[in-house]
């Protein structure tokens, strides 16, 4: 069975444990994932985490799996899904497990962007969720059908840490989803389902790219994207959006998601990922995800100075950017021949 053994869940659960913290500037990241350590009685508070997962105090965003590798770091057991759904997280937090959960989330002051949530509770007969927010507080309420449509931005991805002494009972909720690439397969046909029952959903075709992109599929993936991005979602997730964006995504989507610079890169079409990433860095511009591709498409296109200048730039703000290290040490050598 997908989602293993089934067990009584109750109509409404809220776990006890774990410690609230308010995030410093954009630390929703670490002080989430800090809270959901907290649970197992860990100390780390984002002041301990932060510095690691973030050298540039300004970044914008910390990936799931840089949490992950923290909380793998610090003797944790570790799972990040995607296609994730409601009834999944449910039964997680019947069974003792808090779930962070990546979304959209959305201010009067600063419009649109990805947030990090610790779901730990729910109830059936007020349909919402109980989520300790590092941004509003430790009682905050998501209604089931709102949580949806702003986790479905990040193709459902959460993440379940555990001590590991845990791996068993969680193994019998998750089934096969513990299986390599398992879940891709899931969120793909998640992405395909939503996409025919409403072809208008920009995050629909935005999740199948993504999907047919890591399981190898690039030349799908940018025809997904494509779609996607063709496609003007609800300005009520975009306030505050720049007259001159240079796509239909939310303005800050690609601060957070790079599934369409890899699938353009792919596929040779540099001059789109230049085009994408010059949107993203001319706005913030300490942004090494950016640099990162658009150095990649540069080197592609035969201006070697300036994927050179990229590279660099990239390890300025991540110095442990192991991928942008490799590309610029192999523009040494190619310099070198």
């Amino acid at each position: 069975m997908l989602l293993g053994a089934a067990f009584a869940q109750p109509a409404n659960v809220f776990l006890n444990g774990a410690r609230h913290e308010y995030q410093r500037y954009n630390n929703c990241g670490p002080v989430t994932l800090g809270m959901a350590m907290s649970f197992w009685g860990s100390r780390d508070t984002q002041y301990q985490i932060a510095p690691v997962l973030k050298p540039n105090k300004n970044d914008k965003n910390v990936n799931a799996d840089e949490m992950a590798a923290y909380a793998r770091n610090r003797g944790f057991g570790v799972h990040l899904g995607v296609a994730g759904d409601l009834n999944l997280l449910k039964r997680l937090i019947a069974a003792g497990f808090p779930v962070i959960i990546e979304t959209w989330f959305v201010t009067p002051d600063h419009g649109g962007m990805g947030h990090y949530r610790l779901l730990v509770g729910y109830n059936d007969s007020q349909g919402l969720f109980n989520a300790f927010d590092s941004y509003y507080g430790p009682k905050v309420t998501l209604r089931y059908n709102e949580l949806d449509g702003l986790w479905q931005v990040f193709n459902r991805t959460y993440l379940v840490v555990y001590t590991k002494g845990q791996q068993d009972k969680l193994a019998a909720i998750l089934g096969n989803r513990m299986q390599e690439g398992v879940e891709w397969k899931l969120a793909l046909e998640q992405a395909r389902r939503e996409t025919q029952q409403n072809p208008q959903n920009a995050f629909a075709w935005f999740n199948l790219g993504s999907s047919l992109l890591r399981l190898g599929n690039a030349a799908e993936a940018s025809k997904a994207y494509d779609r996607s991005r063709q496609i003007a979602p609800s300005r009520t997730l975009d306030p505050r959006r720049p007259a001159n964006a240079v796509s239909n995504w939310p303005w800050r989507m690609l601060w957070y998601q790079f599934g369409p610079y890899q699938a353009y890169y792919q596929t040779g079409r540099y001059q789109e990922v230049i085009a994408l990433a010059n949107d993203v860095l001319g706005r913030v511009d300490d942004h090494e995800e950016s640099y990162y591709w658009r150095g990649l498409a540069r080197k592609a296109l035969g201006n070697l100075d300036g994927a050179r200048a990229d590279f660099q730039a990239a390890l300025r703000y991540k110095p442990g950017y192991r991928e942008a290290a490799l590309a610029l040490q192999g523009l040494r050598a190619q310099g070198s021949r």
